[in-house]
């Protein structure tokens, strides 16, 4: 549910009957009410009598007051977060499903031990190898020591280089492209060019911090003072695990080392601004404004060496780190390597590490009381290397082609209403609204899984050897990036997995894809009424076409090309909508001392808002002029909006909802669902009036396309 930027269950009638009592004695039905129409959905859905679980409402709460309450409220209070989760909501229930399913694929993969080589053994032998805890307790450190004994050995300014530019990987998230968090100096990331998308070219990013963000670092605050202490501890705790002395200075010099790169970094906020960050260097250039990492060593070890030009997403924290790297003393770097080496391998060492690493990681950092069973991290830590492979046999089992097509005809129904929004925007001029719908045009889709699946057979997996599988893993993978330079760009290429619970909205490719993983219950369910799965999964498809036109989106052309199609009024009215927008999220404050950050969060909140309102208009388009049935007593554009409050069903844990209003590009749950104050169509459906805590008068509701 991402683009660019940031690139995240059956009632009885008589029960639902019951509900609805309550339920209408709050909202008025919109005037005139549709006459009932007797429609029963297809086959039961896995959610109610028509989709929708209103057992999880709290009907004691007006909807103009909380409409995520509301919808949600009685979940929210009956709903524990599992003890192995910082957060939990509808995306968790969806992951926790796929982990089943996809734990049961590669568990038979590994008992059918294919050929040698076949993707079926490689999955089981991965897998096997992560889960044998008793071989990889044997082994302890040990698989630490080749790479550590490189950092031991580094005795000048080069030779730090060349080990930095080693240690590079494309562990950018696409999902998060803009605000990675890589413990590694530099994130890749290989991508089409923001200024010609008809080639490719490699992005370095801003990293190497093991904390989520430069807040944590710099900000004064007690708990971050606390964090900081405690990350210092932890620094000193995985090297003592690994063999070294003198930790505690150790630990301090890492520490001080990643407050000066974090000092460097741009805010999340400043990721997001596509002209700020379009900025690309010569390979003369990046030792001209780059200075103090010898670039000849670090891209010849990366790789690299050929290379004629680079995007530099943060421009000037690459200059800030890579003028560290001349002026820190080595013995600082030299601990800051071996720690993160320590660290990243540590899930695959020995309980000691795991234990110490979950500690900080998911304890501190987020509040997560217990580590997932090891399973649930075999299927992860699997499906990072060979992702695509278990996606094949995800989708043969569990991806109907019925769902495939019925999901495709909703996308063509909620690009054509997002058409007819366009044409009826009474500030555009015909020149912009032309170019719009060439963009909205040229718009790739992809349903369920890609049409050309990813090849492995260069992989080495190694029965046994779990942390080298891990390590050719990843070097594989960034091979297989920095293998598509030179190379006509690959206009089909998917990002995600089909077992990923998640949509994406890809600028540069101009496309949207929605893997097989998110398209069930609650999101989609065939067998659900249609006004619901338009409110839940032609929400989701909604927003991600509208991510081709947020604050962000709007930016890239037809061709996903950074250039202008707007006449200056054009964008003016846009941005001044969009500021509106980002200063009506800027009043909500989840917590007593943090708000969300308006404009860190504009791009979800404008394809929240525009895809919601698209897909309403495709709802009552694909009715071909029949009145809108009522279920249970429950107007159809009722049921819509519940489907898309009950998307954003979640909770969090203070220290996880803290790290996302610093880090995450999303507003936090409840806000999300509550986009809807914004509808004219949601006061008719639900009544909302004057007084009440959502409500908006009409010249104050954001309409953005």
């Amino acid at each position: 549910m991402t683009n660019l930027k940031t690139l995240l269950l059956a009632a009885c009638a008589p029960v639902i009957l019951s509900a609805c009592a309550s339920l209408g004695a709050a909202p008025p039905a919109p005037v005139p009410a549709p006459a009932p129409i007797a429609q029963a959905p297809k086959l039961k859905p896995v959610y109610g009598t028509f989709g929708f679980d209103t057992a999880g409402m709290d009907t004691s709460v007006k909807p103009g007051d909380d409409f995520f309450n509301y919808a949600n409220g009685t979940w929210v209070k009956t709903t524990e977060i599992p003890a192995d989760r910082s957060s939990y909501n509808t995306f968790a229930v969806l992951r926790e499903a796929a982990s089943k399913r996809t734990v049961d694929l590669i568990e038979t993969a590994a008992k059918t031990q294919g050929p040698a080589g076949s993707e079926a053994r490689m999955i089981g032998d991965y897998y096997a190898s992560f889960m044998d805890e008793a071989a990889i307790e044997a082994k302890g450190a040990t698989p630490l020591a080749p790479e550590l004994a490189q950092i031991a050995a580094i005795k000048t300014r080069t030779a730090l280089s060349s080990q930095l530019g080693g240690s590079i990987r494309a562990d950018v998230d696409i999902m998060n492209a803009t605000s990675p968090k890589t413990d590694r100096i530099f994130g890749l990331w290989v991508v089409e060019n923001l200024n010609d998308t008809k080639r490719y070219l490699p992005y370095i990013i801003q990293g190497g911090l093991g904390m989520p963000d430069r807040t944590y670092y710099l900000d004064a605050g007690a708990k971050y003072v606390d964090l900081r202490a405690k990350y210092k501890a932890h620094v000193a705790n995985q090297l003592r695990l690994a063999g070294f002395s003198d930790v505690d200075a150790r630990a301090a010099r890492v520490l001080a080392l990643e407050t000066k790169i974090a000092a460097t970094h741009w805010t999340a906020a400043d990721t997001f601004d596509i002209p700020k960050t379009n900025v690309q260097w010569s390979r003369a250039e990046l030792a001209k404004k780059a200075p103090g990492m010898d670039w000849d060593a670090f891209l010849t070890a990366a790789g690299l060496a050929d290379q004629p030009m680079f995007g530099a997403w943060q421009s000037t924290a690459i200059t800030g780190e890579a003028r560290l790297v001349a002026s820190e003393p080595l013995a600082a770097w030299k601990d800051y390597l071996a720690f993160h080496t320590v660290e990243r391998g540590s899930p695959y060492l020995s309980k000691a590490f795991v234990d110490e690493s979950f500690a900080f990681n998911a304890t501190a950092l987020s509040g997560t009381p217990q580590q997932q069973e090891r399973w649930k991290r075999g299927v992860d830590r699997t499906g990072d290397a060979l992702g695509e492979a278990i996606g094949k046999l995800y989708v043969a089992k569990y991806f109907p082609p019925e769902s495939k097509a019925e999901v495709e005809g909703m996308v063509k129904n909620i690009l054509a209403a997002f058409g007819h929004r366009i044409d009826r925007l009474d500030w555009m001029d015909p020149v912009t609204k032309a170019k719009a719908h060439e963009k909205l045009a040229n718009f790739q889709i992809g349903v369920g899984y890609p049409d050309k699946w990813r090849d492995y057979s260069g992989l080495s997996i190694v029965a046994g050897d779990a942390y080298g599988n891990w390590q050719r893993g990843e070097l594989f993978e960034y091979r297989r990036n920095v293998a598509k330079l030179g190379q006509p760009v690959d206009r089909g290429e998917w990002y995600m997995t089909p077992q990923t619970v998640n949509a994406l909205n890809a600028p540069m490719q101009n496309s949207i894809s929605f893997p097989a993983a998110i398209l069930e219950p609650p999101f989609f369910d065939p067998k659900a009424d249609p006004a619901v799965n338009y409110g839940a999964i032609g929400g989701v498809i909604g927003h991600e076409i509208s991510h081709g036109f947020d604050d962000a989106g709007a930016l890239f052309d037809a061709h996903g090309n950074v250039k202008n199609w707007w006449t200056d009024a054009d964008m003016a009215h846009f941005k001044a909508s969009a500021k509106q927008l980002s200063a009506q999220y800027d009043g909500y404050k989840p917590l007593p001392d943090l708000a969300v950050n308006g404009d860190l969060t504009l791009g979800e909140n404008i394809a929240d808002l525009a895809g919601l309102a698209t897909s309403y208009d495709a709802y009552h388009l694909s009715l071909n002029g029949a009145p809108a049935p009522v279920i249970d007593g429950i107007t159809a554009d009722q049921r819509f909006f519940f489907g898309w409050a009950q998307n954003y069903r979640g909770k969090y844990r203070e220290a996880a909802l803290r790290r996302a209003l610093l880090t995450d590009g999303h507003s936090p749950a409840e806000y999300r669902a509550d986009t809807v104050r914004n509808l004219d169509a949601w006061y008719g459906a639900f009544g909302a009036k004057p007084g009440e805590k959502l409500y908006l008068a009409p010249a104050d509701r954001v309409k953005i396309w």
